[in-house]
């Protein structure tokens, strides 16, 4: 099967786009402009933070800079996509206490009753909802860096044992 679909664009040029299939499903955290300063000027560029899951409790997040907000979305898909991740998962929650630790930020996931839902904040909701998690209790302390809290987040669901 090809993954390739041949459409003409305004200028009358036939471009091949990759087409996409539905297996993966893609959720942007964040998308920030960077720059770096050098000697003649600054180079801006964006940074897209991308988190990918295939709804069976695989899941993996991934960053990537561009010059282009749009190839900065699609080189952390694909990245994402070779690096996924099985999550454990029992009864919508998670098996057990565990506290984190990843660089400067500090996570405390802790199981929750039936019909709690997900108590949680910032980039850890959006790990946790996306894992298919549904009764969680998470705290984070230390750092407020959204890339380090969600990294944080699949350190500790990657971190059960199944």
């Amino acid at each position: 099967m090809d993954n390739t679909k041949k459409i003409e664009a305004k200028d009358n040029k036939e471009t091949q786009v990759e087409v996409t299939n539905n297996e993966f499903k893609e959720e942007l955290l964040s998308i920030d402009r960077v720059t770096r300063v050098t000697a003649w000027w600054r180079q801006l560029r964006f940074r897209a933070v991308m988190l990918v899951w295939n709804g069976k409790w695989k899941v993996w997040l991934w960053t990537w800079k561009s010059w282009e907000v749009v190839d900065a979305i699609a080189k952390a898909i694909n990245s994402a996509k070779k690096n996924i991740v099985d999550v454990s998962i029992e009864n919508g929650s998670v098996p057990h206490d565990l506290k984190v630790k990843y660089k400067s930020a500090i996570l405390m996931v802790h199981p929750a009753t039936k019909w709690t839902w997900i108590i949680a904040w910032g980039a850890a909701r959006k790990v946790l909802s996306v894992a298919w998690y549904s009764d969680v209790i998470a705290k984070r302390f230390g750092s407020t860096n959204l890339i380090n809290n969600a990294r944080a987040t699949l350190k500790a669901l990657t971190s059960f044992k199944k």
